[in-house]
């Protein structure tokens, strides 16, 4: 994030717009409608900046930019037509700590005027930090469309209510599940619909009939997929959003986690081999615990929570301690990574089965059913198979598998840094030895990978602006 978004009081506050074309005059409505006072330093004025200044709605210096136009402003846009001057006005307002615009060259200036959705006292803004303005215009549209004006009276209705709502709920967790059910129940629907003295009375009545106790939470187990956070379903999101705290693994990534509360308490229980931030029992009662302090629990975990994923563990513990939960699929490692490697896992001609297993050591030892894998026409998936792939090929060619039998390692699917190599069940750990990939990276073997040229689709971008898709590094609470 190169700009950190803020919203800025210039309420009877002296701005300068420098410039009296189309675009100046589009800032000079925006600082407006914000109520600043605005003065205008152009030689000329296009139509719509002469309309304002006919009305008496801006002050006009007719003549050009002095230094001394930075006297006594508290924000400055240079908007005229000549990019030097521009570049000029912006150089000595950030001499002099002033926020300064300037237009076609954000670069130049310090802040960015960004597409505003404006449902006042809601309001929100779209940025792309200059790359695009049109793409942030397009943007706004969307949001236009799916904001309801109501929002803004919805907004003022909460405002009034505010102080007595503080005033009866003391803690901040119940006061922020009163007003949850309130910003999207029946309330909120009497507001949109117009119907505000119902919508009045229906608070006065909630509010009356809500009693401070400390109730227990819930804890909501939720698959963030395998990296792609377009790839979250609709209920995780909204369970992702109103968590109070959030429990996460060390595969979930930054982009998924992103996507969180950002006011959430977060907390890492990552594992990695040999370096458990927590054991998997210490987190089946944490979550508990949170649980019964009154929180709601937000159990963040990469893929699907069932698949590999210990999810079983935890939600037996709290089914023991009579703690609510929810679970949430997710797409898992083994769905997402093949769907972008462009790899089926059935397909007629080659598999008609699939199968997962964990290719995870202990003790330097898989015990699993090698027969049962080495058998044709399947397609099987080791998760966690990395550090034991030279066994894995051992086995499945000493149980029968030719070793031509295609296979194919996929290093972080789904996200930017994804990449895939194919090989052979005999040289795919040569394959894994030259080229280091990196976990999380999934082993599939089968005839199915031989489709992987024909159908790859996807191609993950060489960089990505917010590093968007990474597995997050393992830490502490946040």
């Amino acid at each position: 994030m190169r700009h950190l978004p803020i919203f800025f009081d210039i309420n009877q506050q002296l701005c300068l717009v420098i410039g009296g074309g189309e675009i100046a005059t589009r800032k000079a409505a925006l600082l407006l409608r914000a109520g600043a006072r605005v003065r205008v330093v152009a030689p000329e004025l296009g139509p719509g900046m002469q309309r304002m200044a006919d009305n008496k709605k801006i002050e006009h210096l007719a003549r050009p930019y002095a230094p001394e136009d930075l006297d006594e402003v508290v924000l400055v846009i240079a908007a005229t037509n000549n990019p030097t001057l521009n570049q000029e006005i912006a150089t000595a307002a950030r001499a002099r700590r002033l926020p300064v615009n300037a237009v076609d060259n954000p670069a130049d200036g310090n802040f960015i005027m960004p597409s505003v959705i404006d449902r006042s006292p809601v309001v929100a803004a779209v940025s792309t930090g200059g790359a695009s303005p049109v793409l942030a215009r397009l943007i706004r549209a969307r949001l236009e469309s799916l904001i309801p004006a109501g929002y803004g009276r919805l907004a003022e209705l909460a405002a009034r209510f505010r102080d007595r709502v503080r005033e009866k709920l003391t803690d901040p967790a119940q006061r922020r599940r009163f007003w949850d059910c309130i910003l999207q129940g029946g309330v909120a629907e009497r507001v949109f619909s117009g119907h505000m003295e119902e919508a009045e009375a229906l608070m006065e009545r909630e509010l009356a009939e809500t009693h401070p106790v400390q109730d227990m939470g819930e804890v909501y187990l939720v698959g963030g997929g395998p990296g792609d956070p377009d790839l979250l379903t609709f209920r995780a999101l909204r369970l992702m959003q109103q968590a109070d705290v959030v429990v996460y693994d060390r595969l979930v990534a930054k982009a998924v986690l992103d996507m969180t509360r950002r006011d959430a308490r977060r907390i890492y229980v990552g594992k990695e081999r040999d370096n458990h931030a927590m054991r998997q029992e210490e987190i089946n009662q944490l979550l508990a615990d949170l649980a019964k302090q009154g929180h709601r629990v937000l159990r963040l975990k990469g893929g699907d929570p069932f698949i590999f994923g210990r999810g079983g563990e935890e939600i037996d513990t709290l089914a023991e301690q009579g703690v609510p939960f929810q679970v949430v699929p997710g797409v898992t490692a083994a769905a997402g990574c093949a769907s972008y490697a462009g790899i089926p896992l059935t397909h007629r001609d080659y598999a008609q089965s699939v199968t997962f297993v964990t290719g995870h050591l202990k003790d330097n030892t898989m015990n699993l059913n090698w027969q049962q894998l080495a058998q044709p026409a399947q397609t099987v998936v080791f998760y966690m198979g990395l550090k034991g792939l030279p066994v894995i090929s051992r086995e499945l060619q000493t149980h029968g598998l030719p070793a031509d039998t295609p296979a194919a390692l996929v290093q972080q699917g789904t996200t930017h840094l994804q990449k895939v190599h194919t090989g052979t069940i005999a040289t795919l750990p040569g394959i894994a030895e030259r080229e280091q990939p990196k976990p999380p990276t999934l082993i599939i073997v089968g005839e199915v990978v031989r489709l992987h040229e024909k159908l790859s689709w996807y191609r993950a971008p060489e960089r990505s602006e917010q590093g968007a898709t990474s597995p997050v590094e393992p830490g502490t609470e946040l």
